[in-house]
């Protein structure tokens, strides 16, 4: 068996407000929660754009998915 690689890279990551925003729901620990909106307060941002930012430094730029080939 080997393996086939699939690469990606993401190129369209900002946060300005003409990109189109897609509703998502997530379940947090409360104390998360609360410790996230606190720090958008003191950061002057909402909820979203921390959690948005946060995700883009988090992930990697480039997606690599690999998956067995099948014979």
């Amino acid at each position: 068996m080997t393996s086939n690689t699939t690469s990606c890279t993401v190129s369209s990551m900002t946060t300005t407000t003409n990109n189109k925003k897609q509703r998502v729901t997530l379940f947090l620990n409360p104390k998360l929660l609360i410790h996230a909106r606190a720090q958008a307060v003191i950061a002057d941002i909402t909820l979203t754009d921390l959690v948005q930012k946060s995700l883009i430094s988090y992930l990697p730029k480039e997606i690599i998915i690999k998956k067995p080939l099948i014979i």
